[in-house]
């Protein structure tokens, strides 16, 4: 089937084949977008409206202490969800991105302003440098980690243009599964509104 890019009903998405997906044809959904911008919220709630396993990524590749699990025990990890008929993942990263897009029903790229995103994942930070929240296996942010090159906020800001080309790279590639963006929480509200519980 080619690709189209349109309109699905909701003002703000578009949709990479068309016409809006049903819940009883989404089984395999990949939640895509900059750090900061609700991928896990997004996931969490779609996991509860239509009755998906929700399999957390940052769970996935970080054991306590911040330790790193090596890329091929990622993508063994993500193979084995993939697998399986029904998911959903929030996030995709090199090394095995290659692996839920050969299976996803659905992409939804929250493809949102830079400043917004930005606004969240700082605000996100700092209430979790306040409470000691822990994250991914018994984590914490630290100051010294978000004062650090490897800070999600320098992240934010060297790789936002990188991640939003990808997305409507994505979207454009007949050959790929359907990309819905949406570029606003408006306009994922009203999808969502849409999107009638399984």
């Amino acid at each position: 089937m080619s690709r189209q890019s349109g309109d699905p009903g909701v003002s703000g998405a578009k949709s990479g084949r068309g016409g809006r997906p049903t819940a009883a044809a989404l089984s395999r959904i990949l939640v895509y977008g900059v750090h900061g911008s609700g991928k896990s919220t997004l996931a969490q709630r779609l996991s509860e409206r239509l009755g998906l396993p929700w399999h957390p990524v940052d769970d996935l590749l970080w054991e306590p202490n911040w330790v790193e699990v090596p890329v091929a025990l990622q993508r063994s990890r993500i193979e084995a969800i993939c697998r399986r008929d029904r998911w959903i993942l929030d996030g995709a990263y090199h090394g095995w991105r290659d692996v839920p897009l050969a299976r996803a029903d659905l992409i939804i790229g929250l493809d949102y302003p830079r400043g917004l995103s930005f606004r969240w994942l700082l605000r996100r930070t700092l209430r979790r440098l306040s409470t000691g929240e822990e994250i991914c296996n018994g984590n914490r942010e630290s100051l010294g980690s978000v004062l650090s090159t490897e800070s999600v906020l320098v992240w934010h800001l060297t790789e936002f243009g990188r991640e939003r080309r990808r997305l409507r790279a994505w979207h454009a590639d007949p050959t790929g599964p359907p990309v819905l963006l949406l570029d606003s929480p408006e306009a994922l509200e009203r999808w969502l509104a849409g999107l009638s519980p399984r």
